[in-house]
């Protein structure tokens, strides 16, 4: 049940809104795949090289694991972590009890660090709710990545409570989707974070019981619509906003196929592409063209011109590349070019304008993260903890390889000169 916040707080922050906001876009990474979710920023001289000693401004323990990645707003940066360990699911398919029992103790935190040192400014702690759901042995019930505007930051977890602070950590409003609308079943459990667009929310939820599209005015919680997808459609994909002249778009990578949604209302516009069994990356949107693979094991990739109507797979996919994507990772639209990297320990190269593919080499290691871009280098960070910093062109070169010596899942955020990695154990600051 949602619950009701005190109305001075909601006046203040409503007020705080309307300021201006101060701080430069480039140096924020208020998301899962940063200021404009396609994993790229803007800053120079970022650092190539080091190693768990060297080159680290900082290093702090986090509250617990979680395959999130850090948002970072300013001088703050958001990250959650679950505490304790629910069920997992050990099998690739269908349900059973977990071969590790569950804590009784899990809970839930949404941590604030400053970006300058690596203090600790604050932590909120959440409940979960009854009978967790399992989740796959590489990730748990922090996965979603938070977002954040400025003014407030959103954290969700893959028990469906979503909750809305300031940036001090005060407590603005929550609510628990599984129990408003459906609960939070699929296999290996909810992966997809939330995201902004102008004044709402907007949560994807394909799961067994309902699929369905949620968003919610994002100074009160407030249900703005919803729009109902099925059953039993499972996506681990985070939705993606697109802009455009004629109108807007919004995004969805699930299993029966691409769909486009007005983000506005949750009218469906357009469609694309097949099943697939397990959809994990996030789509990224460069130039006026999307571009995107669907996960699975080595699927597809493809590049799909936007604003069309009903089907538009032979109308407005300008190519397909049927197999040699990666399973979980993201792709990167850099320079003219799409970089990937694979759950085999491949990095790929392709050719924005065909697909095809310009070299492909083995490094070694499983990436579940998404590689980022910037200052002209392309970042890969393995689940070793290893960091592969390649020159970004046509030719693969090999800058330097970077240990950590912890897993590493989650995605790097980039600001302010910095790369912040998140392990197991810690969040580590690294630059000169």
């Amino acid at each position: 049940m949602m619950r009701t916040p005190i109305k001075p707080v909601i006046a203040i922050v409503l007020f705080n809104s309307l300021l201006p906001v101060v701080v430069l876009l480039a140096d924020n990474w208020p998301q899962w795949r940063g200021p404009e979710a396609t994993g790229i920023t803007l800053e120079k001289n970022l650092p190539s090289r080091w190693t768990a000693s060297e080159n680290i401004v900082w290093k702090v323990n986090l509250a617990g694991r979680g395959t999130s990645t850090p948002v970072i707003w300013g001088d703050r940066i958001f990250l959650t972590s679950q505490v304790g360990e629910g069920p997992v699911n050990y099998r690739t398919a269908g349900y059973r009890e977990s071969a590790r029992p569950a804590d009784d103790r899990v809970r839930f935190f949404i941590q604030c660090f400053r970006r300058s040192d690596g203090h600790l400014l604050w932590q909120h702690e959440v409940a979960p709710g009854k009978d967790l759901e399992a989740v796959h042995p590489k990730h748990n019930l922090a996965t979603p990545s938070c977002v954040t505007d400025g003014h407030f930051v959103f954290a969700w977890f893959g028990t469906g409570q979503l909750v809305c602070l300031d940036l001090k950590g005060k407590l603005v409003w929550e609510r628990s989707i599984g129990e408003d609308y459906s609960p939070f079943k699929l296999l290996w459990a909810h992966g997809s974070s939330p995201v902004l667009y102008k004044n709402s929310v907007i949560l994807q939820c394909d799961h067994d019981p309902a699929a369905y599209l949620l968003a919610l005015d994002k100074f009160t919680g407030k249900t703005l619509w919803k729009t109902d997808r099925g059953k039993g459609l499972r996506s681990y994909s985070t939705p993606l906003v697109i802009t455009g002249k004629i109108r807007d778009e919004l995004i969805v990578n699930s299993n029966p196929r691409i769909d486009a949604y007005d983000p506005a209302t949750g009218e469906l516009l357009w469609y694309a592409d097949e099943n697939c069994p397990v959809p994990v990356p996030m789509p990224v949107f460069v130039d006026g063209m999307l571009y995107t693979s669907r996960g699975y094991s080595s699927g597809p990739y493809m590049a799909i011109r936007p604003g069309g109507k009903g089907d538009v797979s032979k109308t407005h996919v300008l190519w397909r590349v049927p197999t040699g994507a990666p399973y979980v990772s993201s792709l990167l639209y850099y320079g003219d070019l799409i970089y990937m990297a694979t759950e085999n320990g491949i990095v790929i190269c392709a050719d924005g304008s065909t697909g095809a593919v310009i070299w492909k080499e083995r490094i070694g290691g499983v990436f579940s993260a998404s590689p980022v871009g910037g200052d002209g280098k392309i970042f890969f960070l393995n689940e070793a903890g290893e960091t592969f910093v390649l020159a970004g062109g046509r030719n693969f070169t090999l800058l330097q390889r970077n240990t950590l010596d912890e897993r590493c899942l989650a995605s790097p955020a980039i600001s302010d000169g910095k790369i912040f990695i998140r392990s197991d154990q810690h969040l580590f600051c690294i630059g000169k």
